[in-house]
């Protein structure tokens, strides 16, 4: 009977059992590796086509802002809506007006707030109807008032900001009587800021006190 172990060139006689096992063993673990290859090559090509397709389908170009909001009309709708004047304070254009609103139950409140673009600060322009300075208080966490300033002939109250983080960053704030309203300027701002403001509502405040002479 013929011998059925391979011969083996090298070796110029069969192959031993051992031998033979051994050389099955390295052509399983030369294949095994082959197959991890193809693998990890396969699912690269997978990712990068994942990744291809997430760039064609996200939209591109500029994130356009949202609009502006219209203060003045803002304000129209809610002397309407309350029957008494709304102020709309005149602003430098670079301003930008990123809310304005009328809230609150006991004393309705009209805010403007303003992203001015210096260092990231904002600033808050607010109408308690029928307020007094109580609301002044609590509008600004028990700030207590230190001392006045003059704008424009409008004199104002300036308050005592001792903790800005704990008074949502307001850091500089002043308000006034404005007929039977209270109006307050404040915000993560400075008094020059603040004063600029004021300004633009000057003819305003003073046409109110007329109004309740």
């Amino acid at each position: 009977m013929a011998d059925s172990h391979r011969i083996v060139a090298e070796l110029g006689r069969p192959e031993t059992p051992d031998e033979t096992a051994a050389r099955k063993a390295e052509s399983s673990r030369v294949y095994r590796s082959s197959q991890t290859v193809r693998n990890l090559v396969a699912a690269l090509i997978v990712v990068l086509a994942v990744v291809v397709l997430i760039v064609l389908i996200v939209p591109r170009g500029d994130v356009r802002e949202p609009a502006a909001i219209d203060v003045a009309s803002v304000a129209s709708d809610a002397a309407s809506s309350y029957g008494r004047t709304v102020i709309v304070p005149d602003v430098p254009g670079s301003w930008r007006a990123n809310s304005a609103r009328v809230a609150g139950d006991a004393t309705p409140t009209w805010t403007i707030v303003y992203a001015t673009g210096e260092d990231a600060g904002f600033l808050r322009i607010a109408q308690g109807f029928d307020a007094d300075t109580a609301w002044d208080a609590r509008l600004l966490n028990g700030a207590a008032a230190d001392g006045s300033v003059t704008i424009d002939g409008i004199d104002w109250t300036r308050y005592r900001i001792n903790d800005p983080a704990a008074a949502g960053n307001i850091s500089y704030a002043i308000g006034t009587d404005a007929g039977t309203d209270r109006v307050l300027v404040y915000g993560a701002t400075d008094a020059k800021t603040a004063a600029v403001a004021a300004s633009g509502l000057t003819d305003q405040i003073e046409a109110m006190r007329e109004d309740t002479k």
